[in-house]
């Protein structure tokens, strides 16, 4: 077998394990505004021609758990087993979701037309802020046009810059962005770490603002879980403030899918809640929850709301059909969550280092980025369409292979995508011998 050696001197060494972090180095060495541009250009270009760019793949089909991808190198369609997407239920395809947001453009049109507070807020907004406010017990709840844009809308909005944002040291982007514009002091702690976290709280205690700790009900790197119990307890003896970003938990933890206060049982006790539409629940965009004084606050003074065009009519009404998926056919949690014990199950068999994980997005450590890459080539050739996350996007030496488990994932799904990660293993040996 070739080494791994042997099979990068067959590439181009100036481009082959470029990631973003070379060329933000390289933005900060060339004056010229674009300069930047065109090495970045060259090096993507290159990562096409030898199959490694696996990013913005054209889909020709439904995203469910088999789709038609136009492949990269023919321009022919080709189906594909889907391993990379979010939708953990399956409902972006239920034939309820589909009709409903047939039957509000019929009936209201392609767009709102509008930001909420002129002309653009409709029956089927104040329906789905009724819905996702009883969904997470809270008093009322307020619609952004995406997820990233809610956790920024909001975190620039309530703090300042005599207030500290405590934040888990894996948080989101968005939530990174959205603390930095708000202009607040910006503290991590040590991820999932409650002694970590105490400590911070004890720390800025004796500041003038007000403190605000953000975590993840599930983060979407690693799958885990945030100990949301023990982080609102401390949240509570140290007088703070609690957010939980639901994107990866709604739909996936809880009895009944509610998300992690369901797990944790802590409905109606949070904070502030966010949630998004891109996941579970199958559409695209984003909300907050929480008491009414809140978010009629966010309504006023949050610019990423205020400034916005509302959600189109039928995207609402779809989300508002797949809240009541959720509540009235509980077969499609159950099978997401049978699906992820079998699959974790057969990747710890063979030792493979799916890192935390306790839910359904699936890492596969590599730690290699050329591997890694390699392995996402092979996987596409044989008809599973997987994500390969480079540093940065994760930390040096955790490249992965981002895999995502559905209630639409059949058996055959999975034994076949187990099969096919067996046949990269023996080809590129990238499970650790020391865990064997």
């Amino acid at each position: 077998m070739n080494t791994a050696e042997d099979l990068q001197s067959q590439y181009d060494p100036n481009h082959l394990n470029k990631t973003l972090a070379d060329f933000v180095l390289q933005r900060r060495e060339k004056p010229d505004l674009f300069a930047w541009c065109e090495p970045f250009y060259e090096s993507v270009e290159y990562q096409y021609g030898i199959g490694h760019h696996m990013y913005r793949r054209v889909m020709l089909s439904a995203n469910s758990n088999h789709v038609v991808v136009e492949d990269q190198k023919t321009g022919k369609a080709k189906e594909m087993i889907m391993m990379g997407s979010n939708s953990y239920l399956g409902i972006n395809n239920h034939p309820k979701v589909k009709a409903a947001a047939i039957a509000a453009a019929e009936k209201y049109g392609a767009g709102a037309g509008s930001p909420p507070h002129f002309s653009g807020y409709y029956d089927v907004h104040r329906a789905l802020e009724q819905g996702l406010s009883e969904l997470k017990g809270a008093e009322d709840t307020c619609l952004y046009p995406s997820g990233y844009s809610t956790n920024v809308g909001v975190l620039s909005c309530f703090l300042g810059p005599k207030d500290t944002i405590i934040i888990d040291k894996l948080a989101h982007a968005s939530i990174i962005d959205g603390a930095l514009l708000s202009g607040a002091k910006i503290t991590t702690f040590r991820h999932n770490d409650m002694d970590s976290l105490e400590r911070v709280l004890i720390q800025t205690k004796k500041g003038l603002g007000d403190r605000l700790v953000v975590v993840e009900g599930v983060y979407s790197m690693d799958g885990d879980i945030a100990p949301l119990k023990a982080i609102y307890d401390l949240v509570k003896k140290h007088d703070a403030k609690l957010m939980v970003d639901e994107a990866h938990s709604t739909g996936v933890l809880g009895k009944t899918g509610k998300g992690s206060p369901e797990y944790f049982d802590l409905e109606g006790k949070i904070d502030i809640v966010m949630g998004t539409f891109s996941k579970s629940l199958g559409g695209v965009g984003g909300f907050i929850s929480a008491k009414k004084e809140v978010i009629r606050y966010l309504r006023f003074f949050s610019r990423a709301y205020f400034f916005a065009a509302s959600p189109t009519p039928m995207q609402v009404a779809a989300q508002s059909a797949a809240l009541e998926v959720l509540k009235s056919e509980p077969q499609w949690h159950a099978q997401l969550w049978e699906n992820i014990k079998y699959f974790h199950a057969e990747l710890k068999k063979r030792h493979f280092d799916i890192e935390r994980t306790q839910t359904a997005i699936t890492p596969i450590v590599i730690g290699d980025t050329f591997i890694m890459r390699e392995i996402a080539k092979f996987m596409d050739e044989q008809g599973v369409f997987v994500n390969p996350v480079p540093y940065p996007a994760v930390a040096r030496k955790k490249d992965r292979l981002r895999l995502s488990l559905s209630a639409a994932h059949t058996r055959a799904d999975l034994d076949k995508v187990i099969s096919l990660l067996d046949e990269a293993e023996a080809k590129y040996k990238f499970v650790k011998r020391e865990e064997m």
